[in-house]
């Protein structure tokens, strides 16, 4: 394959790699900022991604732009294919960041002690997918290694597990909290509703992970 087509297909990996590496940045100050219950922390991680919607787009065009000039062999077809998946699923990413940072940023300044007890609990959910993101980054970056591209993922479907296991045993506390006529029960249906959409970040991860075994190994899209 020409030169020319190899540097435009690292340029791609590239940006996709920047782009998730911004996307856990954000996730890390998002975390450290509700620690601390800084709302205005949150609210400047929550204005970074703005400037990461136009990204996504561009991979998509220059992926685009490599299907019509170099026309890639089957296996160089997978990684483009796969890329235009990932950035499908980076997107949803960053919507479901932006989402979930906007409502805790009111949920943050919250008096009740079973609140904050609560977000403290969730917070273990953000440090399970920022977990994932460091393995996703390594799986992008080990890009030809395929033992080491499945270890990864494995550990990135541990991660998710763990997260699934937080929620259940989050939305068990909040349904009994629910049934005490004394609270106020639309305020916990609508925290549980907002940890949800943190827990697909974590999802769209996995989803990643199996478009880069994919690209790297063939089988399921």
């Amino acid at each position: 394959m020409l030169p020319q087509y190899h540097e435009a297909r690292h340029k791609v990996r590239d940006t996709v790699i920047d782009l998730v590496k911004n996307l856990a940045d954000t996730n890390k100050l998002a975390l450290e900022a509700m620690e601390k219950r800084d709302v205005a922390a949150l609210e400047e991680a929550r204005s970074g991604l703005k400037e990461m919607a136009s990204v996504t787009e561009k991979i998509d065009n220059d992926v685009v732009v490599i299907f019509a000039k170099f026309t890639p062999s089957a296996r160089d077809l997978r990684e483009m294919v796969s890329y235009l998946k990932i950035t499908s699923a980076l997107n949803r990413i960053r919507n479901n960041i932006n989402s979930y940072l906007k409502n805790m940023q009111s949920i943050l300044v919250e008096e009740s002690e079973d609140i904050k007890s609560l977000i403290d609990d969730s917070l273990r959910i953000n440090k399970c997918t920022l977990n994932a993101f460091d393995y996703t980054l390594e799986m992008l970056n080990t890009f030809d290694d395929d033992d080491k591209i499945k270890k990864l993922a494995s550990k990135i479907a541990v991660e998710y597990s763990k997260t699934e296991d937080i929620y259940s045993i989050l939305e068990k506390d909040m349904v009994q909290k629910m049934n005490d006529a004394t609270c106020n029960a639309q305020e916990y249906f609508n925290l549980l509703k907002y940890f949800r959409k943190n827990l697909k970040i974590i999802d769209r991860l996995d989803s990643i992970a199996h478009r880069v075994i994919f690209a790297r190994m063939g089988g399921k899209l």
